[in-house]
């Protein structure tokens, strides 16, 4: 059986791997649960996965977006694991290498058996970007769950903010309870417990996974 809650303070550095085919190889097989945090690269995932473990230096932050160019894993227990994807859409690089980024992106989302559930990450000023409707779509369509997390949130005042979030619920509504959408703020910790209430859920999918891995 899985825990009945998970310690996501104990989130270890796993690997970090360019592709699918070098995590195949140091990853004792595709099982398990893993949960998978995508989005633009000036969107906060690295600031969001610090947060959410009470890590700071665990997922590495940079005032230049788009430095997360590896799928990098990080280790809860040995049933789950949570997966930081290369930054897609802003990031200033040579156009070979964003391909080369999207590439391994992809490869992982459609190869990964174990991928339990998507974290999209989008600042909350600037939402539901096409690439950000591409991520959401492809999750439904592939029958896993997504948490959409408005990030940045403490730099929209109340009104702001909560215009902001009925708007992409109601973007979104077409999904039903697939998509859940929730503010966020790495500074403040806004949206922090009922992040990782689901992303604990999320965790516990395959409550057989554990005997396998």
């Amino acid at each position: 059986m899985a825990d009945p809650e998970i310690d996501f303070r104990k989130a270890k550095f796993l690997i970090s791997a360019p592709d699918i085919a070098h995590l195949d190889e140091h990853l004792p097989g595709d099982v398990g649960v893993e949960i998978a945090f995508a989005g633009r690269s000036n969107a906060g995932k690295s600031s969001a996965l610090n947060v959410l473990t009470e890590q700071k230096g665990l997922a590495r932050t940079s005032k230049t977006p788009g430095r997360t160019q590896l799928i990098n894993v990080f280790a809860l227990n040995q049933h789950c694991r949570l997966v930081d994807l290369p930054g897609y859409g802003f990031a200033q690089v040579p156009l070979a290498l964003k391909k080369k980024w999207q590439q391994a992106l992809g490869e992982y989302l459609q190869q990964r058996k174990c991928l339990a559930g998507v974290v999209v990450l989008m600042d909350s000023r600037h939402p539901l970007k096409d690439l950000d409707m591409q991520m959401i779509e492809w999750a439904v369509a592939s029958e896993l769950p997504v948490l959409a997390l408005l990030t940045k949130v403490d730099k929209l005042d109340q009104s702001a903010k909560m215009k902001t979030v009925n708007f992409v619920r109601n973007e979104l509504a077409e999904f039903g309870d697939s998509v859940r959408v929730e503010p966020f703020s790495s500074l403040k910790g806004t949206g922090k417990k009922k992040a990782l209430t689901i992303l604990s859920q999320w965790c516990q999918l395959d409550e057989t996974a554990n005997e396998n891995y």
